[in-house]
Formats: structure tokens, sequence, C-alpha cells
């Protein structure tokens, strides 16, 4: 997975030292060859690097763009964006975010290749061979990213690691001390990108929670159950559109529905979820938002803003269409859906799981409100 960093010379080598190069070599990604220039990365202006990667976020191009250690920027910084969004998403702490980002560098360079060292690929330069994942799942930004973070936390005392140290035990690198350039490239670009997002509590998903089981006693008395067990990404078999749902609800529906089966992406605009760049994926509150505007309503990006749109209504009067909070408290929900009628609900759950329908017996239900 790993490669050699500095050229062999011209010499008579014997048969026994040729194989022990044969071997390392074998072991090196082709990929970091580029990851090890001699240019020294010290010294980084953290506040530099901000301004610069906010230029690349709003659209800037590189000719514009000069990041120390980055020849790619417009490719690269969207990719690191990606890095730092999964993070957040996991509640991977901040140095676990900067260990990931270093990582990326000196294995791809934050690029997402096609290509490596034997069957290494993407971000990571991640083997499917070595149970990563396959090949498709790899070049996954996000895929790539969560699997290095599962490894990561699995690291017994991690957090007390040098950067370098928490890096080679997760990648096993034949240059074990090659992470170490790139941590303050890797720092300042985690504080600069992490400062993009609205708040880093926006939508985080209760860990190792989904939907609360049950729901509160005012529910209402369609709760979805006669749909059985729904797979994700699917419409249940007999369902469609209520004929009595306000037409922009309708056309909110609509528009979510083909959404369906995209993955979440914690921060994600959701403006391109079937799109190869991964922050164009929806979250919770980013698919409601968008869904609205594709019926000419603006609603603002937050759950936590989102719960005080339009009217408050009984979930005992739910209609098709409504806002359906839950999770946290019924001021500060962590989780929003949108009614679909049927006893029927439409989601992005949380990292790994894609945009799905679920039944609303699964929800526990804090706040509904009526945005047409």
């Amino acid at each position: 997975m790993k490669a050699i960093a500095a050229g062999i010379g011209v010499v008579v080598l014997s048969p026994l030292l040729l194989a022990g190069t044969a071997t390392m070599m074998a072991s090196s990604s082709a990929a970091a060859q580029g990851a090890t220039s001699s240019e020294c990365l010290n010294g980084i202006d953290s506040d530099t690097v901000a301004k610069q990667v906010t230029k690349i976020l709003d659209g800037a191009s590189s000719k514009n763009v000069h990041i120390k250690g980055l020849d790619l920027p417009t490719e690269q910084v969207p990719n690191a964006r990606t890095i730092v969004a999964t993070g957040l998403s996991l509640e991977v702490p901040k140095k676990g975010q900067i260990i990931a980002l270093a990582t990326a560098m000196q294995e791809s360079r934050l690029r997402n290749l096609n290509y490596g060292d034997r069957d290494s690929l993407g971000l990571f330069q991640q083997r499917p061979s070595q149970g990563w994942g396959t090949a498709q799942q790899i070049r996954d930004p996000v895929y790539a990213s969560g699997e290095f973070y599962k490894r990561l936390l699995k690291v017994r005392g991690w957090q007390q690691m040098a950067v370098t140290q928490a890096a080679q035990a997760v990648q096993a690198s034949g240059f074990p001390d090659a992470y170490a350039k790139w941590e303050d490239l890797a720092t300042a670009l985690q504080k600069a990108i992490a400062a993009t997002f609205p708040s880093t509590g926006k939508d985080k998903p209760t860990k190792d929670k989904e939907s609360a089981s049950g729901t509160t006693g005012c529910a209402p008395a369609k709760d979805g159950s006669s749909y059985g067990r729904i797979p994700e990404g699917s419409v249940p078999k007999g369902y469609m559109i209520p004929k009595d749902a306000d037409p922009k609800a309708r056309k909110a529906i609509d528009w979510a529905m083909h959404q369906l089966g995209t993955l979440y992406q914690w921060g994600g605009s959701c403006t391109a979820a079937h799109g190869p760049d991964p922050m164009g994926r929806c979250d919770c509150s980013s698919l409601m938002q968008q869904a609205y505007a594709h019926a000419g309503i603006k609603l603002t990006r937050t759950t936590y803003t989102q719960v005080s749109e339009g009217k408050a209504v009984s979930p005992k009067d739910l209609k098709p269409g409504d806002l359906i909070f839950s999770r946290g408290t019924a001021t500060r929900p962590e989780h929003v859906g949108m009614a679909l009628g049927e006893g029927l609900v439409i989601e992005a759950p949380r990292t790994s799981k894609p945009v799905r329908i679920t039944p609303l017996k699964d929800w526990d239900v804090l706040a509904v409100r009526r945005v047409v």
C-alpha cells in the first residue's frame, strides 16, 4: 500500500538484496511516490489556508488559489472536506480528522485515485484484498473515510499517539514516519473546513441510533406498520402520494422520493444527490430544504431552525408534507423527516445509510410543523 520514497542508485546488487528490495516495493503504494516531495511544509499559516479553502469551496479556479502542499486544490480541497464532514458525522474528535487528512495526503495527495500498488485504490489507498471493501466502495470518499475512522477508533490509545504513529497503526506503511510531514497542513485544513459548516452540532445523528422505537401518546392511528419491512431506498408496494395532498406538498414529496437510495452526507447540500461529489448528497434537513425549494417554498438549513418554520400542528392531524422532528428535544431536535401520508416518512437518516422511507411507528415524534 505504500511507496519507495527515494530512487535506487545504479549499483550491483546481490540476488538476496534484489529480493528484499522487490518485497519492499511490493508493499508500497505507487500513489505515495508523488506524496514524498522534498517541499518543506513547516510554518503553515492557518489563516491563509482558511482563506484559500473558502475560495475553492466558493468555486474559484485553481489559478487563483495557492495552498502550500496542495498542487491540485480544486480536486484536493473537496476531498478533504468530505473526510472532515464524515468525521464530524461519526463524532470523531478533531485529532482523528487531522490523522485522516494527513494519511490521505501521504497516500494519494488527497486524490481519489483509481490505481495504486497492487489493488490499492482511492484516497487512502485501501485494498479490497485486505478487507477494506469492494473496489467500488473504496472509490467512494465517504465510505473510504468511514472505514478509515472505524479502524482508527479501534486502535487502543490512538488519541495519545503522535499523528504519524496513529496513522501508521491503521495503515501499516512501509514508511511509518512519512505521515509526520503533513501534520501542520492537515491541522490547518481541518480548522478551515470545519469552520465552513453552519454548526458542528447541526444534524448530528445520535450515535448508534436510528429512529427511536415507539411513538408518543399522541401519534396518529396510521403508523405505517401495515407495509411490513420496507427495503432501504425503495417505495413500499402499493404506496401512492395521497390525492388530497396539498399541491406544493405533493411536489416536495415527489422530489424527495427521487432522492431515494442516495447515501446520506452530513453537511451535504442535497443539490446533486446522484452526482459524484459527496457534498452534493443530502442530510436530513437539506433534504427537506431542497424538496420544498422545488415546490417554491424557502426553508432554512438546519433542524434547529426548521422546527420554527410554518406552524405547529398536532401529530394527530398529520398531513402529507408535514415536517416531523425526532431525537433531542422538542425545541432543539436533531433529526427531521417528511410525512408522506399512509403512516410513512421519508428521511435521510445517518452516515452510511441511504435516503429511505420508514414507518411512523419507528419515530419518537417530538414536534410537527406544517410549511404549506
